[in-house]
């Protein structure tokens, strides 16, 4: 969530819609599975759609752009009403959310890369952070919100493809690519390893219990 102020800006803003949609469709998706009410089903659709955004942004002294224009907070409502009333129609669709899911990963990991390269240049460690942050906050919150260990921790490759495109996005700016081009290698690295996982059931490697 952040404004872009190249000519790709209005790519990546429908890019960053999308993929506040598709968080925010998770986000209701594990509340009514839940068996939670309406309210509940905002909640969590909002939680997942800008929190990451949100933390990002206080993280780094930012007054929170989810705050200042109301669009995305109105996306995730708009989204959580639907999906109380359409979830039997949507729930026989879900492959499709995936894949916004996947790019959504992408484009917030490099937005919040992006915030950081902004705010304090060209610094790795910053970068990552505020990436991976903006990229997977929400999906943790929203776990820990229903009791469940974050999805993140233990199944499928996911905080680690948003990883790899941020290192993809920081090298391309490192040897002086232009933005806008550093920017959508990083989208489509990091969406196309989630998409790879998903397809192929990657897992990091864990502790083997005897």
């Amino acid at each position: 969530m952040v404004d872009f102020s190249f000519p790709v800006d209005g790519f990546i803003s429908i890019l960053d819609y999308l993929g506040t949609i598709a968080f925010a469709v998770t986000g209701a998706s594990k509340a009514i599975s839940h068996k939670a009410d309406i309210f509940g089903i905002l909640v969590l659709a909002t939680v997942v759609g800008v929190a990451g955004g949100i933390t990002r942004d206080v993280i780094f002294g930012r007054f929170p752009v989810a705050f200042s224009d109301p669009i995305y907070i109105g996306i995730t409502v708009t989204t959580g009403i639907l999906m109380f009333f359409l979830y039997s129609y949507f729930k026989k669709r879900m492959n499709i959310w995936l894949v916004f899911d996947a790019v959504g990963l992408g484009v917030f990991s490099i937005i919040g890369a992006s915030v950081a390269y902004q705010i304090v240049g060209l610094n790795f460690l910053p970068m990552l952070f505020a990436g991976m942050i903006t990229a997977i906050g929400g999906g943790i919150l929203r776990d820990v919100f229903v009791r469940e260990i974050p999805i993140v921790f233990v199944k499928e490759v996911y905080a680690v493809a948003s990883l790899i495109g941020i290192v993809v996005f920081y090298i391309m700016l490192f040897y002086g690519m232009d933005m806008q081009i550093a920017s959508i290698i990083g989208i489509i690295t990091a969406t196309g390893i989630r998409l790879l996982a998903m397809k192929f059931n990657w897992n990091l490697p864990k502790v083997r219990e005897t």
